[in-house]
């Protein structure tokens, strides 16, 4: 059963279209990775399935939902849970109060955090009344995850969550991500620089160049050749 449908899409900034007539299916469960050089449309996508861009047109369909004319609160209801670049958590509040934001998105009224989320990430149990702001990068990208994950989401899409943090909290992103798909059935969509991974966890790969789809394909189709006619910069 597919997730996510994405017909002829186009999405704009101002007059501009930055993404031309994408179309491809998700399955439900299905780890998606999207890949391509700097610059090529993947941020933009991931901002059009939230609806944070200026205008979009085609079809997006999320569970059996037309969402194309939705706005993103009202996205995150249906079940998207969105870790955009630079993880954009509250400094402010402690990391409880961001992870229970998180809980707003649920149609259920519960505000819990869900207790696996402290055992996926263990520091944030640590940090419970930290302020957001004192965690070190790669404690803020868990952070952000679970206040994702506190609105128990059907998708999760996640914007290179490892850039820029320290290799040893990257293994740990890394592995909770694919736990939150393989053993908690979570869909996922990534935008991601690590080929590596990319190539071990995905199901499914897009590659995107100029605003559309170069190429898709399983993570046996992510060959040499493709990597360096799309990939290396």
């Amino acid at each position: 059963m597919s997730i996510l449908q994405v017909a002829n899409l186009y999405s704009y900034y101002g007059k501009s279209p930055v993404l031309q007539d994408l179309s491809f299916k998700m399955e439900q469960g299905e780890f998606l990775s999207i890949l391509g050089r700097n610059g090529v449309g993947k941020t933009t996508l991931l901002k059009s399935i939230m609806g944070l861009t200026d205008r979009t047109s085609g079809r997006l369909i999320f569970d059996g939902h037309e969402i194309l004319d939705s706005r993103p609160y009202e996205r995150a209801r249906l079940g998207i849970g969105y870790i955009p670049q630079g993880r954009e958590i509250i400094p402010r509040f402690t990391v409880r109060e961001n992870i229970v934001m998180g809980t707003y998105a649920r149609t259920d009224g519960q505000r819990t955090i869900p207790d696996y989320l402290l055992d996926l990430f263990p520091i944030l149990r640590e940090f419970l009344n930290r302020r957001g702001g004192d965690l070190s990068g790669g404690q803020q990208q868990q952070l952000a995850i679970a206040r994702a994950l506190a609105m128990e989401p059907k998708i999760l899409v996640l914007d290179e969550p490892t850039e820029g943090i320290q290799p040893n909290v990257v293994k740990q992103i890394e592995e909770a991500i694919v736990h939150l798909n393989r053993d908690r059935g979570i869909s996922i969509v990534l935008v991601e620089q690590n080929i590596p991974f990319a190539r071990a966890a995905s199901d499914r790969f897009i590659v995107m160049d100029k605003g559309r789809i170069a190429m898709t394909g399983t993570k046996d189709d992510l060959t040499h050749d493709v990597i360096e006619r799309h990939l290396t910069f």
